[in-house]
């Protein structure tokens, strides 16, 4: 990953992590300037722009896993190759960071996104915050990651994975009990522009974890068992 880019590097400790991931034919540099918004509106943020690990098929940027001949029959299982790699680097950088995985942030754009939805299957925790930007699962959960909350953004004008992949995922999260919110943005096509980057961040700032407020009203049941 050495084509991976430091946004941002607290001076003192880090209170987050998060890393950025790319689009298919993309690189590290592409979501710097997201990466920059974030610095500013998380000052004590360890944030990087990971390079993807495989050059695209195109013959332009880095890729997680090959495009060519993708369809819903094959994508899961191609998603499913990539993931060990991805959660690597995922524990390389919170290793740097010295965080826990409450306070990483994975922000994926389109194949980054797929990336980023896929970590929370099936497997444990990698972080506590999940974004997704004009991305979808590769197949749906059966069940939800009670330790992430999911964040999905998409644009309605998304010519490249409609929005309606947001919206099906975004319904069938709720309806098996995860903490997820959507946004569909009208008039934006398959891209991450300044409204998106605003929404992230009042996402980031103003969501309470569904996690934290179960365990809150817990305690406070515990401590007054007047309380329903």
């Amino acid at each position: 990953m050495s084509d991976s880019v430091i946004v941002a590097r607290p001076q003192g400790p880090a209170q987050q992590l998060m890393l950025l991931f790319h689009g298919v034919g993309a690189n590290a540099q592409d979501l710097v300037p997201l990466g920059q918004v974030l610095a500013k509106e998380f000052p004590e943020a360890f944030i990087v722009s990971i390079a993807a690990p495989l050059p695209a098929d195109s013959g332009n940027g880095r890729q997680w896993f090959s495009v060519q001949d993708i369809s819903e029959d094959n994508r899961p299982a191609r998603v499913e190759e990539a993931l060990p790699a991805f959660a690597e680097t995922v524990a390389r950088w919170q290793g740097e960071a010295g965080v826990g995985t409450d306070a990483v942030a994975l922000i994926g754009f389109s194949q980054g996104g797929i990336m980023a939805l896929e970590s929370t299957r099936d497997r444990p925790a990698l972080a506590g915050r999940v974004v997704s930007i004009a991305g979808r699962f590769a197949r749906l959960p059966e069940s939800p990651n009670a330790a992430t909350t999911v964040h999905m953004f998409h644009g309605k004008a998304d010519p490249v994975i409609p929005y309606g992949f947001t919206v099906d995922a975004a319904e069938h999260l709720v309806a098996i009990g995860a903490d997820v919110t959507a946004d569909v943005i009208p008039h934006v096509g398959h891209q991450v522009n300044d409204e998106i980057a605003e929404l992230l961040v009042e996402r980031l700032r103003g969501h309470l974890p569904k996690r934290v407020w179960e365990a809150a009203m817990k305690a406070a049941r515990e401590s007054d068992p007047g309380l329903h």
